[in-house]
């Protein structure tokens, strides 16, 4: 079965906002490369100011999941950061203790939508949004255990 890896984009600040998410969930980066570590290449050489920007990044979470993410590369490759109407990271965890740590963790600094708590359709469940704007959704689904 195909895995979702949620990959989000940065305005400069991605190696903060992971360190944040590595703070909540643990774990060692899969990678972290800068853009000045991609091959040189005369014909589009990388600024100064992009640098030092994270390329790519990836942070296992659990068992089969990875949190990617990068910034915009506004000289290199005339980039522009532009947020959509709705992004949503959906996260399934295994347990109601689950559920709270990574509700509380993640939403530091954020804007709570929905509190999390027992829900009228039989989950625990809470929504916000994260110091850097990006939205969350945490449920636990006794039924499933965090399976789906």
């Amino acid at each position: 079965m195909a895995q979702i890896n949620p990959h989000i984009l940065f305005k400069g600040n991605t190696e903060e906002a992971f360190n944040f998410y590595k703070s909540v969930f643990g774990g060692e980066y899969a990678m972290l490369m800068r853009m000045k570590d991609l091959p040189n290449d005369p014909n589009n050489p990388i600024s100064e100011i992009d640098a030092n920007k994270i390329i790519h990044i990836a942070l296992p979470i659990g068992k089969s999941n990875i949190l990617m993410g990068s910034d915009v590369a506004e000289q290199f490759m005339n980039q522009e950061l532009v947020t959509g109407n709705r992004y949503t990271i959906s996260i399934s965890a295994e347990s109601k203790e689950e559920a709270d740590k990574l509700f509380n963790g993640l939403s530091a600094g954020g804007q709570i939508e929905i509190p999390i708590a027992d829900s009228h359709w039989d989950t625990y469940f809470g929504m916000f949004a994260d110091k850097f704007g990006i939205q969350w959704m945490v449920d636990f689904d006794p039924k499933y255990k965090g399976q789906i």
